[in-house]
């Protein structure tokens, strides 16, 4: 495995004493970083591929700032994977990043306890399953051998024992590890009930600890793509930040659609308002509440990081890795802005070079629906 490179930006930017202290000497680092990483090359390829949508709570996705919730109790939230290539001292690596299993992944306790209690009929109209990761590359072209690396922002819901294997099962992925930050892979190994009820039962157990590269802090994994701890909505928490002819995209969980990022410009009921009311730039996901401080500076952090959208310059250059998606049944949870899709570059395709060929046809990128 070739060595990542630390980044120093946003040591001890947390310190201060005062919150909105650490807020501003956290979106000065950002803005630093951004500039640095812009100033570099960008990544070879950058596609989004949907995999799931499923019912949130508004309660947890729009915290306090939803109008509607004593109406309307769920918003669609759809959760996609993204395929990343980047040239390394090393050669090109391939990154899959939130290659969620969500066939496993139901049994997160919160949500199989939302499964037992509703009707399969009503299951099958508001759960829709796009494509499972092993479909995705087989689309595309990619041999599960090809993978490097695959990553999370963090590990609610995540059964990662199909793709690395386990004491009961051989690896999907033969050569990829698992990057996770630390704190993230510890507190997964032991969690108080608040915060099990959202990891998936013994998703990590039995994974070799050669198939899982833990780091600290926030690490450069090569040309344009680089994941920022980022805290507070788990402890572990990061972002991946990748270089795109869109400039740089940023993909986490902090928010679940591009509106959290931008409050004042939300269309979904009472969000704009609520911000307004109490002075709020985020609004955060909050399922867990891990740290609430900690994570409205990740989200400034963030959207700092990702500059003005090529899109809707309005907003910021964010792409949730779940983000909240129009449903008719789901009325006042329609965002503002909805980044759906993007690709950029050439897919190279390592197999199939090994005997020749291996660059997949160029794509155009995708617009917003």
């Amino acid at each position: 495995m070739h060595q990542f490179t630390a980044i120093k930006h946003f040591d001890d930017t947390r310190r201060a004493a005062g919150q909105q202290a650490r807020v501003e000497d956290t979106r000065a680092a950002a803005e630093a970083f951004r500039k640095a990483l812009l100033a570099g090359p960008k990544v070879r390829y950058f596609q989004s591929f949907d995999l799931v949508t499923v019912p949130y709570p508004t309660r947890y996705g729009l915290r306090n700032a939803f109008s509607r919730e004593r109406f309307v109790e769920f918003l669609h939230l759809r959760n996609r994977m993204f395929v990343v290539q980047f040239d390394t001292p090393d050669g090109l690596k391939t990154l899959l990043v939130s290659p969620s299993d969500h066939e496993r992944g139901i049994e997160t306790p919160f949500f199989r306890r939302i499964a037992d209690r509703t009707p399969n009929a009503v299951t099958q109209w508001i759960v829709k399953r796009h494509a499972t990761v092993p479909e995705v590359l087989e689309r595309i072209g990619l041999q599960p051998e090809d993978v490097d690396y695959i990553t999370y922002d963090h590990l609610h819901t995540q059964d990662v024992r199909r793709w690395l294997g386990s004491d009961e099962e051989d690896a999907y992925f033969p050569n990829a590890k698992l990057l996770v930050h630390r704190q993230e892979w510890e507190s997964a190994q032991d969690l108080n009930p608040y915060q099990a009820d959202w990891y998936c039962p013994n998703g990590v157990a039995g994974v070799p600890a050669s198939r899982v590269h833990c780091f600290e802090g926030s690490i450069q994994l090569g040309d344009g793509v680089a994941l920022v701890h980022t805290p507070g909505h788990t402890e572990g928490n990061h972002s991946i930040v990748v270089h795109t002819d869109e400039g740089l995209w940023v993909t986490s969980e902090n928010g679940v659609s591009v509106d959290a990022y931008a409050p004042l410009l939300s269309t979904a009921a009472g969000v704009a308002d609520y911000a307004k009311t109490i002075g709020t730039e985020v609004i955060i996901n909050g399922n867990t509440l891990e740290n609430a401080v900690d994570q409205y500076i990740s989200m400034v952090q963030e959207k700092t990081i990702a500059g003005p959208s090529a899109r809707d310059p309005r907003f910021p250059n964010l792409f949730p890795s779940s983000e909240m998606t129009p449903f008719w049944a789901f009325p006042g949870t329609k965002p503002a802005f909805y980044v759906g899709e993007a690709c950029h570059g050439r897919l190279h395709q390592p197999s199939v070079s090994a005997g020749g060929g291996g660059e997949a046809a160029p794509r155009s990128t995708a617009r917003p629906e």
